[in-house]
């Protein structure tokens, strides 16, 4: 399964990823829970990166929600993003910067996310397990990134914050290996 989703993506990305058709495609893609478990790699008391493939056009990842917690306020850097909601619920909150001095975010939309749910393209977001269960993700990164903005609303300041991930994929056949 994982192969041909990464087929697919690398079709759409001599495509630059055209919205309506990758979200279509991601919409209706089947994704095997017990393949997707070998990669989704949990902790207790935060949220899990965990990387499936990543190239120069795009990557992968499971994250793993454990109850209440939440990613923070943060840019995708003006790529194209997309995630979808495998396990669980998830809060998902899209913004618009309105001003970055003073820096004032304005919520777009509030949703409250099932699994199966898209969303994406988005520029600025927040996404919140508010539920006493785990739920997991998968996301979708067309122009991989190693950076982002922050923004901390209470602060009125923006910070750039250095992305890890919690596992990365070895493509071997082997389990993950912790990064």
């Amino acid at each position: 399964m994982v192969e041909t989703v990464i087929e697919k993506l690398k079709e759409f990305a001599k495509q630059d990823f055209p919205v309506p058709e990758v979200s279509s495609y991601l919409l209706n893609l089947y994704l095997d829970e017990h393949e997707l478990k070998k990669y989704s790699l949990r902790h207790e008391n935060f949220y899990t990166r965990n990387l499936i493939h990543r190239d120069s056009d795009f990557e992968i990842m499971v994250i793993c929600w454990p109850p209440n917690t939440s990613a923070p306020i943060h840019g995708h850097e003006g790529e194209k993003c997309w995630a979808r909601v495998q396990e669980g619920q998830l809060q998902i909150c899209n913004y618009v910067e309105v001003s970055s001095d003073p820096l004032e975010l304005n919520i777009i939309q509030k949703l409250s996310c099932s699994p199966g749910f898209l969303d994406g393209p988005a520029e600025i977001h927040s996404v919140e397990n508010l539920s006493d269960k785990f739920a997991t993700s998968v996301h979708v990164y067309a122009k991989p990134y190693d950076a982002c903005d922050i923004y901390n609303i209470e602060k009125g300041t923006v910070e750039r914050m250095k992305l890890t991930y919690y596992n990365v994929n070895t493509n071997d056949g082997n389990y993950p290996m912790r990064y």
